[in-house]
């Protein structure tokens, strides 16, 4: 029924958008800025609707305002809304070039395994459960955003947040949006955690010149926002705790990740052989009838395939490079078994060993993006030919662990002897193994690799160092002198691929080109509005309205002003022309100038409602979201925002 009415729909959303646009035309002040509003009006409703991708719209309207320079005297104007020579200009802006090199920067770390250990350590804390990993996770990435722009630190940990996806079974687009959204907020704990609060001091002295002594106005210090900031980041945390289940999409992550591609495996696997195996982490207790006896002993008669044991104080031993068959159960060694349900019941029940509810030990060696079920044949012409799984050692030797064996149209189980079984061309054998044992496997000529959609990331944890002095370097330039953070940033993506941490096509790849042309394509139109006057006068005007009213009513308009621009312009640029509008109105109605100064500078941060801020365009691509996502948690986001930060500032100041 709705597909059948979705185009009517969407007639009469367009045709209330262009009455929006055509009534601003006639009541604004100069046909610059009737055609700006009208644009800008056509940009909201391509994005809140999604007509087309966001990209595609972001350049769509700026091509369309390159073109008002040639169409510039029918439309009225002198000349086009914004100048050609600067239309692309946004490619290089110091925004858009510090986003690559954050995500160069980013992949850099995680080439070297770093962020899969602090994946590693997020799960240990939090478990694999959403209420207890999403405050870790946003928690830690507020707080490094509130000393370094939020989108570098956000970019950062969008590694992270798909290695711990890929070891919880949690979707990513249950974890990344909350995740920006805090690194957002972080951004408002100190007053160099955004570029608005960084400017604001800058902007009061300036206001200063203009007042007498008696009305000017102190600048803020360092931790002067750090109460609001701090219950704007906890408000963020609950938020999406409590309300998470229902305002965040359940399952939208990019379907080329690890994860995704080891899901679907086990499907095909599933439909294909009947296999219905899962990985299930036991433990064997004290006074357990298993100990003393042998791997052999215990895995053909169960149907059960041990892949991994831990002893207690030794390290993790992953089955088949290190685990024999003669290896001998003891009190406490932690298994991770293949299996299917009822067989591991049965061997749990038969030997009382403690199965686990999820992996612990076994959850980052044994993680999707490290080890999994595949498809291997054996051709004609194989050595293996005639010889069985255990004359040849396959587990030891070669690092497969054999679950069940597909010949002349019959999958064998467990249970068949598999192992005992001599090995005929043609063969298919369904094993367990580590991702980099079937990597090295393809270029072996005794087996065929069917799988191919399995993570083959090659890490060089050798070049951590590399990477640490990279970002180390990067880092203290963003900090400690007036660089350009782009450039500082660059500094440390140029240096990973100069050390060879990246090679320059991975560093290419690590790039969301989609979020490059969304933010950059974005720019010439925040150049139009600000410019042409368009927002100055829509300033003017709201405030005209609430002019009479109570202190805080205005103080709450030029919020929901800065919240309003900086969704169609560069934060900066809002702050910039509405911090002197503030001032002089907070002024004109016996209120703090310097508060209404820091509700703007705060109010900038405020962007959740679509994804044009830099930290929501970088994750709109991983997660996979669309822009209505962003418009139903961003909403509410954007209310409690408001009412939490109105409330803090006027409680303190």
């Amino acid at each position: 029924m709705s597909e059948k009415h979705l185009p009517l729909r969407q007639i009469i959303t367009a045709a209330i958008f262009a009455l929006v646009a055509l009534g601003l035309s006639m009541v604004s002040p100069t046909t610059e800025i009737a055609w700006v509003s009208a644009i800008l009006v056509l940009t909201i409703y391509l994005f809140a609707f999604e007509i087309v991708e966001v990209d595609v719209a972001a350049v769509s309207i700026m091509v369309l305002l390159g073109l008002t320079s040639f169409f510039a005297p029918l439309m009225g104007l002198e000349q086009g809304l914004v100048d050609n020579q600067k239309l692309f200009n946004g490619f290089s802006s110091n925004a858009v070039m510090s986003i690559i090199a954050v995500m160069i920067i980013g992949a850099g770390l995680d080439k070297t395994g770093l962020m899969t250990k602090v994946a590693a350590f997020i799960l240990r804390v939090g478990g694999t459960t959403e209420k207890r990993i999403i405050p870790i996770i946003s928690g830690t990435v507020a707080f490094i955003s509130s000393f370094m722009q939020n989108v570098g630190a956000a970019a950062l940990f969008v590694p992270v947040v798909s290695r711990i996806s890929a070891r919880s079974g949690i979707p990513m687009s249950r974890l990344l949006m909350p995740m920006g959204f805090c690194a957002i907020l972080g951004g408002t704990v100190t007053m160099v955690g955004s570029s608005p609060l960084i400017l604001l001091n800058d902007l009061i002295l300036t206001s200063n010149h203009a007042l007498p002594p008696d009305q000017q106005m102190e600048t803020w210090g360092l931790f002067s926002v750090t109460p609001i900031g701090v219950v704007l980041v906890a408000t963020g945390v609950l938020y999406f705790i409590i309300a998470g289940r229902w305002v965040l999409p359940a399952d939208r992550e990019d379907k080329k990740s690890s994860s995704s591609t080891a899901s679907s495996t086990m499907d095909y696997l599933h439909n294909t052989y009947g296999i219905d195996y899962a990985l299930y982490e036991v433990v064997v207790p004290e006074g357990s009838t298993l100990v003393g006896k042998k791997l052999d002993d215990v895995e053909t008669s169960y149907r059960v395939r041990i892949i991994a044991s831990k002893r207690s104080g030794q390290e993790t031993r992953i089955g088949p490079n290190t685990l024999a068959r003669d290896t001998e159960f003891e009190p406490g060694m932690v298994l991770g078994i293949v299996a299917a349900p009822e067989h591991l019941n049965h061997f749990v029940d038969k030997y009382g060993l403690r199965k686990r509810d999820a992996l612990r030990t076994f959850a980052e060696s044994l993680a999707a993006t490290k080890a999994g079920i595949a498809e291997i044949v054996i051709p004609p012409g194989s050595n293996l030919i005639g010889k069985s799984a255990r004359d040849v050692w396959m587990r030891k030797v070669y690092g497969i662990a054999m679950v069940a064996l597909h010949r002349n149209g019959e999958t064998l189980g467990e249970g068949d002897n598999i192992r005992d079984l001599p090995l005929q061309a043609g063969d298919t054998l369904v094993v367990h193994t580590a991702w980099d044992n079937l990597t090295r496997l393809k270029k072996d000529r005794n087996f065929v690799v069917v799988t191919t959609e399995f993570p083959q990331e090659e890490e060089r944890p050798h070049k951590l160092g590399w990477a640490a002095l990279f970002f180390g370097i990067a880092l203290f330039m963003v900090l400690f002198t007036d660089l350009r953070l782009s450039v500082a940033l660059l500094t440390g993506a140029v240096g990973m691929v100069l050390s060879g941490v990246l090679k320059i096509e991975e560093a290419y790849e690590a790039v969301s080109w989609k979020t490059v042309f969304l933010l950059a394509s974005l720019i010439p139109l925040g150049m139009a509005v600000e410019t042409s006057g368009t927002a100055k006068w829509i300033a003017e005007q709201t405030l005209s309205v609430v002019g009479d009213m109570p202190v805080w009513v205005i103080q709450a308009a030029v919020a929901v002003l800065a919240t309003f621009f900086t969704l169609v312009m560069s934060n900066v640029g809002a702050t910039v022309l509405l911090v002197p509008l503030a001032v002089n109105i907070a002024l004109g109605v016996g209120a703090n100038p310097a508060l209404f100064a820091l509700t703007v500078a705060i109010a900038t941060s405020n962007s959740f409602l679509i994804p044009t801020h830099q930290v929501n365009a970088l994750v709109m691509g991983p997660g996979g979201y669309k822009v209505t996502d962003f418009m139903r948690a961003g909403g509410i986001m954007t209310i409690l925002f408001l009412v939490v930060s109105l409330t803090v500032m006027n409680l303190i100041f």
